[in-house]
């Protein structure tokens, strides 16, 4: 298993818009060879760092979803959001193999 988080902080009374943004996202993810699971987490006591968390099968598909031109279209339409202070948010990347469960 391969997880991938991408941790952003966003101002405090944005946090709600950016929330809704993903839960109405495109699942485009969804469809990726080794997708298991997608996640947005939001941190108890600071609610404006919000994380997404990815789970794909292993690394390989993983990287195989990066390359994808989904993914490169989504992560584009991100950078042409309207509201300019969410779009020049960059996120923090960790990624994570899962070595025992």
């Amino acid at each position: 298993m391969f997880i991938v988080h991408s941790t952003v902080v966003v101002p405090k009374e944005k946090s709600e818009e950016v929330v809704k943004i993903y839960q109405n996202r495109s699942k485009s993810v969804d469809k990726a060879q080794g997708f298991v699971s997608f996640e947005l987490l939001q941190n108890d006591k600071t609610p404006e760092e919000l994380t997404v968390q990815i789970k794909f099968e292993d690394k390989e598909s993983y990287m195989s979803w990066v390359r994808s031109d989904d993914f490169k279209r989504i992560h584009e339409l991100e950078k042409k959001y309207p509201d300019k202070e969410l779009a020049g948010i960059v996120p923090k990347v960790r990624m994570y193999s899962v070595v025992a469960t």
